[in-house]
């Protein structure tokens, strides 16, 4: 456990070892945490990467911090219903959100009405990382290269189906058929891992995935991966071009994973999670165990905030862009 004493040390820039005092001007108001098991909100399904990430660090967590970490998962309208779970929850340390640009930078962009504001009712804690997606067709269809698709896609106007279980892999898909000029009809899910799942299965033709999510299926041959969506290629499949080089010039999506508190935790709590998520994020065998999946970029809760200001008017434009419509 964390004491009062640990946490005065760590707000002063001492070692988490140093031995202070401890008068009573230091530790008056700071909280005795944690006394109990800690909730990591996650707004996708089991098996997505977002979840994947959550489950790393919280085990991690809690090792560091001798507590439980309990992810609890609730999917659903693109992260909106668990995102209004985060913000209504007591902001006592007990409950933190790890979450994605979907509800955080794509919701506001695709919904006139949210029930939570993403920077009002939120504590950034620190950025994990981000990822492209990836383009990914069935097997059955004779296609091996985004040129390819986009020819099919002319020659076959509205006969294939592209789900997504995430805003980045919807908004994905939409900018495709708004650059590309081609006629393809989204299904939507959950989350990303029931949506690859019919993709498997067949039931839809085309998947813009997170790369977390997707490389299994990758691997196993189940389905068949064309590009990836960043303007560069990802290290963890260097064989396959971006979607930019292949055909459609300045296509760009990058998804990304956070950390966040409901507002009014307490900021020494707030600063103690950033730096032990920190460290967690920091040995390479992290990145071994998320399977390289995700670039990781872990900062301070500043530079989280500044960051998802300017996400935020990113996808503003993009949605714009692509001409989706605004529910």
């Amino acid at each position: 456990m964390i004491n009062r004493r640990t946490i005065c040390a760590w707000t002063l820039g001492l070692p988490l070892g140093a031995v202070l005092d401890d008068p009573p001007a230091l530790a008056q108001g700071l909280p005795d945490w944690p006394k109990g098991p800690i909730r990591f909100i996650v707004p996708f399904p089991a098996g997505s990467g977002t979840d994947l990430n959550a489950r790393m660090i919280g085990e991690r967590l809690g090792q560091s911090l001798g507590q439980t970490v309990v992810v609890d998962n609730r999917p659903g309208a693109d992260g909106a219903i668990a995102a209004e779970a985060a913000a209504r929850a007591r902001p006592d340390g007990y409950t933190v959100f790890v979450t994605s640009n979907s509800t955080h930078a794509s919701n506001p962009a695709l919904r006139r009405k949210l029930p939570y504001d993403p920077v009002k009712d939120f504590a950034p804690v620190t950025l994990i990382g981000t990822a492209p997606l990836m383009v990914l067709v069935h097997p059955s269809l004779p296609i091996s290269s985004i040129r390819e698709l986009i020819a099919y896609a002319k020659a076959h106007p509205g006969q294939l189906n592209f789900s997504s279980g995430s805003a980045s892999s919807r908004v994905s898909g939409e900018m495709f058929k708004s650059m590309a000029g081609v006629d393809m009809t989204n299904v939507t899910y959950k989350g990303n891992p029931q949506a690859l799942t019919d993709l498997v299965a067949g039931q839809v033709q085309v998947m813009f995935c997170d790369a977390g999510t997707a490389m299994p299926q990758v691997q196993s041959r189940k389905v068949r991966a064309l590009a990836v969506t960043g303007l560069r290629r990802y290290g963890a499949a260097p064989e396959l071009p971006t979607v930019a080089e292949s055909g459609v010039p300045g296509f760009e999506m990058i998804a990304w994973t956070a950390v966040f508190t409901p507002a009014g935790t307490p900021e020494p709590i707030v600063r103690l999670l950033n730096q032990r998520i920190v460290e967690i994020l920091r040995p390479p065998e992290y990145r071994q165990r998320a399977g390289n999946a995700t670039d990781l970029m872990p900062g301070t809760p500043a530079e989280l905030a500044s960051f998802v200001a300017s996400e935020i008017e990113k996808w503003k434009r993009v949605v714009a862009q692509a001409r989706i419509d605004v529910e």
